[in-house]
């Protein structure tokens, strides 16, 4: 390996990759918010009545200390006094309760940050303080679950509190008739908290436990208690009928009591106990057998407790003491350093007797470790390895034996699992003796490799995830000495996991295993420089530890076959699609290393796989074929004949055993496209026999309309590649492949199958566009339009075509003079060009939606690609109106519905503004460049409504932009999503209503005359038009032209509208239009009386829905404007409109509305005779 270089590379781009990473995962170097969390604190007492600055507070109070959930331990020197601080507010006499609660909520939240077992150190403990508890806990309510953060935290304190080192009885009340003594008054409520729940019941079992340790207590106290406890689990587990309704949460919070009691008492005070709670634990199905998890798992932790309990507290003398454990010693190797004592062969503790219920509780424990649940089986693992720290050798020997027999092919992943957690524990106790070593070190190899396929996946990334903790525990545990035999195979074993697993969570666990022991035992071969480059940061991206770190890793010769096999056993066959074609890659980065292994070694055991029975290992060899085979010529290494045949003969071989047919048949195709790809830049097969076959394979995927897409795609990504290969063939050849894809294009009756065509065309080399340039835009430009009724649908295939013209313009490049058959040029742009405008009117809509929005998409990043390259090459063949066209565009399609489209659109026009050299004609540039400003515009959301609209509609001031604008806002204003009419609404009015520019109301409204005209019946357009003008005429933006008789916009509207419904059969547009002309009713007569008969018309119109609608928007209109009617009069036509039943027949409602048009002033409207 080229050592520096490389070496230098692969640690900076590890640096990169941390620094990216801290900034992801927020890794802070101190508590920097600590000013920010006490100002937060002092302002509660000023806006805890102000909801909405209440809940403000407390969300920024929440971020700031889940920014220090990962790194609670720096918040440790300020804790003592924020904790003070918030007290000190409690207690304070003119604290109401809900400031009290808002404290409260902050407590809490630090105590989840930093767990409870730190927060009650800094605790108030005075004797004070217990009454001022005692009294904030009688304020609250146990049975609500409201303001549950306040009765946590002061049952925390109380468990601190109650702690007092004299009597409680001292602080009982002189008056003995007015409180309970303290001490019940405490019990009482740790029994009544341990029932509720909330959170509040974990803090009453904290409580509680620690409170009976005290000396008083315990002797009055203690038994009644228990009894209690033990009772009340009987009856909860099933033993008393009377009880079986005993909810889980307070079996939980007795267990979790007496689990924290046995952990705290003394043992001679519960031994007389621990025999009737270790049969109900163990006996009862309720409890051992409970679905409920943390009811499981708290019945583990009391058993272990228990088992302690029979055992004195006394460390076993023959576990390993490694002595010494400094990283100093450890990475200066100094000689000085002496070596430690190693267990001695007698054990002092052999003939301990110990009781039979330790054996009842040690089986237990190992039975749990094949609980499904992870957390049942952790708390197992630790008490195994509590239990057997007091245990004589010889039972410690037995139980580690029964450990190793659970890891077998019959046992479950969950046994296996918990077994090497408990191997973990036991090695990190010194509990598992070197002479051990032999026996573990092969399971925990097996363990790392764990993968068992299920279906179409697989489990056991946390077997691996927990054999990685074992390796982590065995560095602290051994000394280097007793380690060094295995370290070569641990640490292979730990980097590839650490650059290979499919889960972040193994490959960090991999990591820090490996740095533990390269920092613990120093043996690892080249420890400190893969720690640099593959640390707990660098390793998350899957793809950079695939082909970067594990390139480092395998460059230093300790390593470098064990990645190699690892990938050929147990990576190219993976499971995962996307990791066979991963390690396929990885395989080709590692190569250069060993060349000679991997053509005498790996290629012919890959060409074995690739027609070999299993799918997986076909799919993933074939990948690896191609980029091994790539890799070894661009290493000027020879490829032997045979091995060329034997590439040559897998497609035709997997052929005729009709492998490539089906779901598998699809996963061959891809690999064989890839290999297709990789081979066609090599020189192995110029001019063999094989091209051939590969172009059919690659023309039916492209073109086999049974196929998935996926095969299209990688079929696509290799013909470039194939033809560059067929480059150095004659003209006649070129010329035919190109004319069958022309061809196939323009007479297919499929849409898959056209796609194909024209992915193909677009993916012609250079050499086959020569002198057929002109031929192969007019296919993609006839294809990139509607053809036929055949093809009026087919929206993907014309995104492809217009994909496929800019990748030909990119591919031929531009020359102002150049010859129009092989270049762009002058003679030819103005069809691209247009190709490009005429598709950014594809408004296509299908059962998916606005699937037009895939070609204007394509056509707006291809035309400013186009353009950008012309800028850059030919400037001269950019003209004004080019340009200007396409930016108008770009403009109105930033301001239409679609989310996706608007940022396209947006982020488009951007680009041509900022581009570099400068596009030449774009119109008004200064005012873009005001509204766009250099620097901002990779900042702008353009997919947010609320910041695209309000920046958009300034453009309406410009002449050259404001139809186009003014249109894409009508399908917005006009639309149906709630956010989007909401904002590009509000923009729109907020223009308008500007009271400074009033002429902008006569050349919107200019401008939507001109929009009913040249979209006349284009319902996609002119539905949303009205929707927008009524919008608009009930806005208050015509107030002030109400009486304007020069104003000619209502009676041109009146027109318009008369225009689009007549001769309509659609109910909706028919009701939009009906609510534009109760708008209109708010200009002078003239406009009025128009707009009445058009009402009145639809009063007997022949849709129920129509006559409904339109008596409810006039009774409206009426109520709502001014329209000088006496009040008699006024009243009668409202009670004639409401109280009618406009879906009657038309004959019975004509005489209604004739008499309804007399009051309102207008003739009434005559039907007209049928021809």
């Amino acid at each position: 390996m080229d050592s520096a270089k490389e070496k230098s590379q692969t640690e900076t781009q590890a640096q990169s990759v941390k620094k990216n990473q801290q900034k992801l995962f927020h890794v802070h170097e101190r508590f920097a918010a600590k000013d920010e969390v006490v100002s937060i604190i002092h302002s509660l007492k000023e806006v805890y009545l102000h909801q909405i600055k209440t809940e403000k507070a407390l969300e920024r109070f929440t971020f700031l200390v889940d920014e220090y959930q990962e790194q609670p331990h720096l918040v440790d020197p300020h804790l003592e006094e924020i904790v003070s601080l918030i007290l000190s507010k409690v207690c304070a006499k003119d604290c109401e309760h809900s400031h009290r609660s808002l404290l409260f909520t902050c407590l809490y939240l630090l105590t989840k940050m930093r767990g409870y077992k730190v927060i009650v150190r800094y605790l108030p403990h005075e004797a004070s303080d217990v009454e001022t508890v005692l009294d904030l806990l009688g304020e609250e309510d146990p049975s609500s679950c409201k303001n549950w953060q306040n009765k946590y935290c002061l049952v925390l304190w109380l468990s601190m509190v109650s702690m007092i080192p004299f009597d409680l009885s001292r602080l009982d009340s002189q008056d003995a008739q007015a409180k309970l003594p303290v001490m019940d008054r405490i019990l009482q409520i740790g029994k009544t908290y341990l029932c509720v729940t909330d959170k509040s019941a974990d803090a009453a079992a904290y409580m509680l436990a620690r409170f009976l340790t005290r000396p008083d207590v315990k002797k009055r106290k203690l038994k009644e208690v228990l009894e209690w406890a033990i009772s009340t689990l009987t009856a909860g587990a099933g033993g008393d009928a009377s009880a079986y309704f005993m909810p889980n949460n307070v079996i939980a919070s007795i267990m979790r009591m007496l689990a924290t009691l046995c952990k705290t008492g003394a043992r001679e005070d519960l031994i007389p106990y621990a025999s009737r709670i270790l049969h109900i634990v163990t006996h009862e199905p309720a409890i051992h057998l409970s679905h409920n998890i943390v009811i499981r798992k708290l019945g583990v932790k009391l058993i272990q407790r228990l088992g302690m309990t029979y055992l004195k507290s006394k460390v076993a003398t023959w576990r390993y003491s490694r002595g010494r454990r400094s990283l100093a010693i450890n990475l200066a190797k100094s000689p000085d350093v002496q070596q430690v004592s190693k267990p001695e062969a007698m054990d002092e503790d052999a003939d301990v007797d110990i009781p039979d219920e330790v054996e009842e509780v040690i089986e237990h424990l190992l039975t749990t470790l094949k609980d499904k649940d992870t957390i049942v089986r952790w708390s197992a693992a630790k008490g195994i390895g509590r239990v057997t720290d007091r245990l004589p050798r010889e039972l410690a020997d037995e139980i580690i034996e029964s450990l190793l027999q659970l890891f077998t092919l019959q046992e479950t992943d969950g046994a296996w699992h918990g077994g090497c957690l408990a191997l973990a524990e036991l090695g990190r106790r010194g509990l598992l003796l070197p002479q051990r070593l032999p026996e573990v070190i092969p399971v925990i190899k097996r363990s790392l490799n764990y993968d068992e396929k299920k279906g179409f996946c697989s489990i056991g990334a946390h077997v691996r995830d927990a054999a990685c903790y074992v390796c982590w525990s065995f560095a602290r545990a051994y000394e280097p000495d007793d380690f060094k035999d295995y370290a070569n195979d641990i640490a292979s074993a730990l980097l590839i996991l650490a650059v290979y697993d499919r889960e972040v969570n193994v490959r960090r666990a991999a990591s820090a295993a490996f740095q533990e022991n390269v920092g613990r035992q120093g043996n690892f071969p080249h420890g400190i420089d893969i720690v640099t480059a593959c640390d707990y940061f660098a390793v998350f991206f899957r793809a950079h530890a695939y082909l970067k770190l594990s390139k480092f890793v395998a460059g230093f010769p300790e390593y470098t076959k064990p990645l190699i096999d690892h990938l050929v056993e147990f990576k190219i066959n993976h499971w995962a699609s996307d990791i066979r074609v991963l390690a396929a890659e990885a395989l080709g980065a590692l190569v250069p290393l060993s060349a000679d292994y991997f053509i005498n070694t790996v290629l012919p055991h890959l060409l074995d796989l690739a027609i070999g029975p299993d799918l997986n290992y076909r799919h993933g060899a074939i990948y690896s074929i191609g980029q091994v085979c790539a890799a070894l010529t661009a290493d000027g290494q020879q490829v032997a004949d045979h091995h060329i045949t034997a590439i040559a003969e897998i497609e035709p071989t997997l052929r005729s055993r009709q492998l490539l047919l089906g779901l598998g048949g699809e996963y061959m195709r891809k690999a064989l496209c890839s290999l297709v790809k990789e081979l066609s830049g090599t020189e192995l097969f110029k001019g063999h026999s094989v091209i051939e076959t590969w172009q059919l394979l690659l023309d039916q995927c492209l073109t086999n309309v049974h196929l998935d897409i996926t095969v299209q795609e990688a079929a696509s990504e290799a013909l470039p590649h194939f033809l560059s290969l067929r480059g150095c063939e004659g003209d006649d050849s070129k010329e035919k492949i190109v004319r069958s894809y022309i061809d196939s294009a323009l007479s297919s009756t499929m849409e898959k199958s056209r796609i194909g065509s024209l992915i193909s065309l677009g993916a012609l080399p250079e050499p086959f566009l020569r002198h057929r340039l002109l031929t192969v835009l007019s296919a993609l430009i006839r294809c990139s339009k509607k053809l036929s009724s055949l093809d009026k649908d087919w929206a993907e295939s014309r995104r492809e075509a217009v994909k496929s013209i800019q990748k030909v313009c990119s591919t031929v490049g531009t020359q102002a003079e150049g010859d129009a058959n092989s270049c762009i040029c002058r003679v030819n742009i103005s069809e691209v060009n247009e190709a490009y405008l005429y598709g950014m009117l594809d408004y296509t809509v299908d059962s998916r939606g606005d699937v037009g929005a895939w070609v204007r998409e394509a056509c707006m990043e291809g035309m400013v690609s186009f353009t950008k390259s012309i800028a850059e090459q030919t400037p001269q063949l950019l003209s004004p109106d080019h340009v200007s066209r396409l930016c108008v565009m770009l403009a109105q399609q930033a301001c239409e519905k679609i989310d996706r489209t608007r940022n396209v659109a947006g982020t488009a026009l951007a680009s041509l503004l900022h581009t570099e050299p400068e596009i030449p004609h774009i119109p008004c540039r200064g005012q873009l460049l005001h509204l766009f400003p250099r620097g901002e515009e990779n900042q702008i959301n353009y997919v947010s409504p609320s910041v695209t609209f309000p920046k958009f509609v300034e453009l309406l001031d410009l002449e050259v932009y404001r139809y186009n604008v003014l249109l894409g806002f009508t399908v917005s204003v006009g639309g149906l999503t709630e956010s989007l009419v909401k904002y590009s609404h509000a923009a729109l009015l907020d223009y308008l209503q500007n009271p400074a520019k009033q002429e902008r109301v006569g050349y919107v409204s200019d401008s939507i005359i001109l929009i009913f005209k040249k979209n006349q019946k284009d319902d996609r357009v002119i539905i949303p038009l009205m929707k927008m003008t009524s919008q608009l005429l009930t806005g208050g933006i015509y107030d002030q032209l109400c009486t304007d008789t020069d104003f000619e916009f209502p009676l041109r509207l009146i027109e318009a509208l008369k225009e689009e419904i007549s001769r309509c059969g659609d109910p909706q547009k028919l009701l939009v239009a009906g609510e534009v002309f109760s708008g209109l009713l708010i200009f002078e007569e003239t406009v009025r009386s128009k707009s009445l008969l058009q009402l009145c018309i639809f009063l007997c119109h022949k849709f129920p829905i129509v006559r409904k609608t339109t008596a409810s928007n006039l009774y409206e209109a009426l109520m709502a404007n001014d329209l000088s009617y006496p009040e008699e009069v006024l009243d009668e036509m409202l009670a004639v409109l409401s109280d009618n039943e406009w879906d009657e027949p038309v004959e019975k409602l004509r005489p209604i509305r004739n008499n309804l048009c007399t009051q309102l002033g207008i003739t009434p409207p005559v039907m007209k005779k049928k021809v």
